[in-house]
Parts: C-alpha cells; structure tokens; sequence
C-alpha cells in the first residue's frame, strides 16, 4: 500500500498533468496543471534570490489573491518558509514581523505599498505583484521544471505563522511540511474531502485557520479552491454558489455576520455541505443549519498544533469531544497542576462546579507543537520542564472524558471568590434572539476580585435595547449561576473584531465601563445590519453604544450614565484601587 506523501511539495508535484480547474479567484482559473507550473517557476526564482547564508524565508503581504496559494506552493518545492504578514499591522509593529522572521525577500501587491513607506527593512527584497516588473523578473522562469528542492524535506519549515496573542508582541509558530501534509490528510479523512470538492478560502491566509484546516486538506485531496480577497458576508452565498463550494473554514464571528445577514428564500439553493471552525457556538451553529442547512463542525486544535480535540459521534451537545486515541489531553489546575475534577451539571445543564472543574487544557503525551521562532520564552511558556504541552485554553472535562471549551485562560473571571468562564457565560446569552454577537469579559470589582460585563451586538432589524426583557431572559436561563449575570451590559452596533475574526477582548477589556460619555448613545440601538462587510482592520475604534447596569448586582438594568461612572469609579479611588482601572 503506498504511503502518504509526507511533504507538500510532493502534493504540489502531484497535481503536475492534472488539467481539472484547481484555483479559482473572480473571474480567472487555473488548472491544477498551471497552479503547478506557476509554483515550479516561483521556486526557481526564489532559490535565485534567496542567500544560502541566511534562513531561506520569504514574506507575504496579500490579500487572499491567487498569488498566495501560488507562493506557498513555491516555497514548499524551494525548502523555503513562508511568514504570513497580517496587512492590519502598521509602522514599526508591522516591521518588526518581517524582520523578526528574518524574511530575505516580501512578496506584496500596490494596495498595500502605502504600508511599507517609511519603513526600515534592511536586507529585505521587495515583489509587488500586479506590475509589469514583476511579470518580467518571472518570464525567465516560467518553464521550470517542477522539481522539489533537495531542501525541502519533511523536516523544513514551511509556515511562520503569528499567534494573535492578546497580550505582547505576536509569536511566529513554525509548522513543517510534515505537519501541514499530515494535517491536511487527516482533515480529508475526517471529513470525507473528494478531488470534486472545492474549497472556499474567505479566512486571511496569513493566519493558520485558511493554510493548515482549508487550503492544505484541498491540496491534499486534489480538491478545488476558490478564493475571496476577504471575507465578505453579503457576498458569501454568491461565491458560494459561484465557485460551486462545497467546504468552507471559518473562525471567530463570521458565522455571527452571515446570520445578521437578511433571510431569503433561496438561502439553502448552493452547494455548500460543511463548514469546519471554531467559537461559532451551540446556539449560532444551530441557527446556521436551520436557515442555510448546512452542518458546521466546531473543532479545536491549538494555533501551534500543540494539542487538537477529535469530535466523534454522540459528542453532548456543547462538547468539543474528546481526545484523540493514544492522545493524553488533561484539564489541570493552572496554579497546581492538579487535575481538575470531573464537571458536574444541574438541571438545564448548569456546570454547578466551575471553580473546581474549569482549568487548563494541557497535553501530556507527545505534541506535535514546534516551537516559535527565535522566542526561547515564548516556547518555555508552552512547553514545561515535565514536558507537557500548555495550551493556554480553559476547558472542563464531563465524567465521560468529553472536552467543553470555557474560553483563553486570560479571560477567566473571578467574581465573589468564584472563578467563571467567559465562554460559558456567552454561550448562555447567545440564546437569547435579539443579539446577533455576544462577548463576555472581566472588569475590576471595587472591592476585590472582578465583575462580569457583557458586549452585544443586536440584530438586523431590532430598534433598541429592552432592559426588562433581557432581565426577564436571565431569569429563565436554568444554567446561569448566580455571580454569571452581568452587573454591565455594552450595547453596541457590532462587536470590535481582530483582523482573524476574533472578538477583540483586549480593546473591550481596556475600556471597561468608562467607555460611557465618549460618545455614547449614538448607535445604540442599530442592528448590526444588512450586508455586513467584515474585512481586516475592523479594530480600527470601538464604537461607543451604550452602556447599561444594575447598581448593587441586582435588580433591573437602567442606563449608565456619566454621573453613575464618576461614583463608581468613587468607589475605587476610597479603596485605592483605581489604578486597576488603566
């Protein structure tokens, strides 16, 4: 029985000949045959500009465009690396990526020229790709022959991706060819990937979600792909049924938009018949599949790849699922490194002991994590002296081994001496039908500890805020624990999102309740509207919206107002504790 490839330039080599339409990106294609060749000529380029007296990496600056695909395909039969460089970084954080992955050579295009003017990158060649200059560089090459590297051997770097860490400077994770092939040959396994499907990419390909979990299982396979430039939720069924997609990825809040987009009736005639991601939620997933019949498959592997969680039938409803056979996935104590128990569930399923069961997912057995590059720290952090893999993720474990995602250890709460978890919190008031995004996150409590604020972005078509029947809908949530309910409630027009589709925590965090006075009122009762575009650079503010409490923790919600911001933070400067508040 013949192996598995173990490289991604064999998988490249293999679509050599191959004349079916494999890459797709408005109205141009490419056989798989020409994705080929356009990747031999690249690498042969690239072996030319690239010094052997440096680390063979190059960086990319692009939309999702099909030079991307083209580039990473090239860099898999150079033995070279590919550093994704996120297009929403600026100034000298965006050089300090390029220069920190040491990159010899930055593969961009005139759109985003303007973020490289004034920037110092010694050493560092520049491509722009939509010019006559770059077709010429290429012309010599373009009958390379398709021949990997002898440097690109299962062991070579292939990806640096950046972690969107929510504190210090992004780590660039390194993924080999062996690990990108073998994770796109277990995606086609899992999920059953033909050669006839296509693959829609519309997440930024300069994060792992798009590369390892949809182009690498589509290379893998021989399967199509079809590009967005970026993601886009009014255009998404448009695409769809376009390109005739079959599979998409997703990550974050993208699942949030497509809903607040307006029904129609012909919302389920496409083609498409699964979506893998994370953080969709229970409720958001159940609402996908209702109007638009398509099943969406929550997973979790950690950006690193230092430990994933398989899901199996007869996962319970609001599992991730449960380790993989041979894997050694644990929930430890952070502080001890204790096992966590068993979670325990009250009616409606309530976790009636998150203190003791909520901690850290933890790999104890052998993790495919490769480290960072050139982040000794960094690594040590991941990795302990017994070992053991730290995902940096809160999880509590059933008594039948199935896994519950609670959220990043850093957006644990600890309220009345009680430790929550944010994502418990808002999988519990994503149920409730006028918000369309929800995110929990922890403000400091005068006194000790912290107190529970909730940001939400309501629907397409609902005019306002109603304090009392969201007060009314706590009240019939079973589940929410009594330090769960939020003293502030944030109503905004939509949640602030990283450039990956993540809800930007940190930005929420950092304003807390004194958002109130900049601005606010303005837009608080706006839906998060039809046609919502979402594309990098969706951080750029927050809007103000405005904000709601229950003074005391009890009670109904009334407006925030400035007055009510100046007591309370009265209130900290008694207990001197107003520096916690930035």
């Amino acid at each position: 029985m013949k192996s598995e490839p173990e490289t991604v330039a064999e998988l490249v080599l293999a679509r050599w000949g191959d004349h079916r339409p494999g890459l797709r990106f408005e109205d141009q294609e490419l056989s798989h045959h020409q994705v080929a060749a356009g990747a031999a000529a690249r690498a042969a380029l690239l072996r030319d500009l690239l010094s052997a007296r440096r680390a063979p990496h190059l960086g990319v600056l692009l939309d999702n465009t099909p030079e991307y695909p083209l580039w990473l395909s090239a860099a898999a039969l150079a033995g070279a690396a590919v550093a994704g460089i996120n297009p929403t970084r600026r100034g000298a954080e965006l050089a300090r990526d390029i220069l920190h992955t040491d990159c010899q050579v930055l593969v961009t295009e005139r759109a985003h020229l303007p973020l490289l003017t004034g920037l110092d990158l010694p050493g560092v060649r520049i491509l722009v790709t939509d010019t006559a200059a770059y077709d010429e560089l290429l012309a010599p090459y373009a009958g390379a022959a398709p021949e990997p590297s002898p440097a690109a051997t299962p062991a070579a770097r292939l990806l640096l991706y950046f972690t969107s860490g929510s504190t210090g400077a992004p780590k660039a994770a390194v993924c080999s060819q062996r690990r990108l092939a073998a994770a796109g040959h277990s995606l086609c396994t899992h999920f059953g990937v033909r050669p006839d499907d296509v693959h829609y990419v519309c997440m930024p390909m300069f994060h792992g979600n798009a590369v390892i979990a949809d182009w690498a299982p589509a290379v893998a396979a021989g399967a199509g792909v079809a590009l967005r430039r970026r993601f886009s939720a009014s255009g998404f069924l448009t695409d769809v049924r376009w390109f005739g997609a079959t599979y998409f990825t997703y990550v974050g809040r993208a699942v949030q938009y497509l809903l607040a987009t307006p029904a129609r009736a012909d919302d389920r005639a496409h083609p498409l018949r699964l979506g893998f991601g994370t953080e969709a939620g229970a409720v958001d997933a159940r609402r996908f599949e209702e109007r638009f019949g398509v099943r969406l498959v929550e997973g979790y592997g950690s950006s690193e790849g230092g430990a994933a969680i398989q899901r199996s039938p007869g996962t319970p409803q609001g599992a991730i699922g449960r380790a993989a056979p041979g894997d050694d996935l644990a929930v430890l104590d952070p502080g001890t490194g204790a096992e966590c128990a068993a979670a325990e569930f009250g009616p409606g399923g309530r976790l009636l002991n998150g203190d003791a069961a909520i901690g850290e997912l933890v790999n104890r057995g052998r993790s495919p994590f490769e480290g960072y590059w050139r982040n000794a720290a960094a690594e040590a952090e991941r990795v302990r002296g017994d070992g053991w893999y730290w995902t940096g993720d809160l999880f509590y474990r059933d008594a039948e081994g199935y896994l519950y995602f609670a959220g990043r250890a850093d957006d644990r709460l600890r309220v009345d001496s009680e430790n929550l978890a944010a994502a418990v919190i808002e999988a519990i008031l994503a149920r409730w039908e006028p918000v369309v995004g929800v995110a929990v996150y922890a403000v400091p409590d005068p006194v000790a500890g912290d107190q529970v604020m909730a940001a939400l972005a309501l629907r397409a078509g609902v005019s306002s805020f109603d304090p009392l029947a969201f007060a009314e809908f706590l009240l019939e949530q079973g589940d929410l624990g009594t330090k769960m309910a939020p003293r502030f409630v944030r109503v905004l027009p939509r949640l602030p999102v990283t450039a990956t589709h993540k809800v930007a925590r940190g930005a929420l965090r950092r304003e807390g309740f004194r958002c109130v006075g900049a601005g606010a009122g303005a837009g608080a009762g706006a839906g998060a509207g039809a046609g919502v575009e979402v594309g990098v650079g969706a951080t750029a503010g927050v809007e103000a919206g405005v904000v709601w409490w229950r003074p005391g923790g009890g009670g109904a919600y009334r407006e925030f107002t400035v007055r009510d911001a100046e007591g309370v933070v009265g209130e900290f400067r008694e207990r001197g504790r107003e520096g916690l508040l930035g």
